[in-house]
């Protein structure tokens, strides 16, 4: 197991590289930010990046939050030598190329859980559940993480800006909804009734750029990441009401605000850091 007490051996910045036992070979870096004030009973907030693969500058974009928050952010950089492409990250390996299921212990979503069992078992926290934020490809990352019942663990997720959403609907195939994957009907009420963020910021409606999902299943769910975001949380409430059952998700719009992971991370860090302090308390 990799060691993993230099992320929180002095406060401020620091990172690791780290194995995930299901992926040995194939190596992430972990770049965490930490209180200066920090014990094991702070808050864990597991950070997603986006495209570009820049797990360190997500890291130093939520440093200037960590003293007053009390949360201690871990960035996780999935690089693209060992990571490549968006199936193995934005669509968390739940398919090879050429289409075919892998099985759910090869899933990269579930990193985060087993990375949040290594913190435990070396100490190094004491809570019970951790924070979620993706941003961009990152925001991909984590609902699609949430949809697929990675959830117990998490107190709070949040994503933000993602190019395209899973739709809560089976009759919309797969990575643009539920449909043809091992996600049954069953799930919904789960699902609906977690208390997903999704952060919007209201100028990021630019359609150019090289990693811009402009395919036209994309764009059925509106014409650039804002619409999107929208788009995706109303499916969420028609879904809950058609099925009669509690509905949690909420968007949010950041004004003035295009696709900036630093700026998208700032509105996040008081929505998150004042759920995840309440989860501390609790343990109190």
């Amino acid at each position: 197991m990799t060691g993993l007490l230099p992320l929180v051996g002095a406060a401020g910045a620091a990172s690791v590289p780290y194995y995930d036992p299901a992926f040995p070979d194939r190596l992430l870096l972990l770049h965490a930010a930490r209180p200066h004030d920090w014990h094991p009973g702070q808050p864990i907030l597991f950070v997603h990046h986006g495209v570009a693969r820049n797990g360190r500058d997500y890291r130093d974009f939520w440093l200037p939050h960590v003293d007053h928050s009390g949360v201690v952010v871990i960035a996780i950089e999935f690089p693209e030598a060992s990571f490549p492409g968006h199936l193995w990250y934005n669509f968390g390996n739940l398919r090879t190329a050429e289409g075919v299921s892998n099985p759910r212990s090869q899933w990269t979503f579930g990193i985060g859980d087993r990375l949040f069992d290594a913190l435990r078992d070396q100490g190094l926290t004491t809570t019970r559940r951790y924070g979620l934020f993706g941003h961009s490809a990152g925001g991909q990352f984590v609902h699609r993480m949430l949809s697929f019942g990675y959830r117990d663990r998490v107190a709070v997720a949040a994503g933000a800006n993602a190019g395209t959403y899973a739709m809560p609907d089976l009759s919309i195939e797969w990575p643009w909804g539920l449909g043809g994957t091992e996600f049954a009907a069953a799930e919904f009420p789960a699902l609906l009734g977690f208390p997903l963020t999704i952060l919007a910021g209201t100028e990021d409606t630019k359609t150019t750029g090289r990693f811009f999902p402009g395919g036209p299943r994309s764009l059925l769910q509106g014409p650039n990441r804002y619409a999107r975001a929208h788009t995706y949380v109303r499916a969420g409430r028609e879904a809950a009401t058609a099925l009669g059952v509690p509905f949690a998700w909420r968007v949010v719009d950041v004004p003035g605000v295009g696709h900036d992971g630093r700026r998208m991370s700032d509105a996040a860090a008081p929505l998150i850091a004042e759920t995840l302090k309440h989860e501390a308390r609790s343990l109190e």
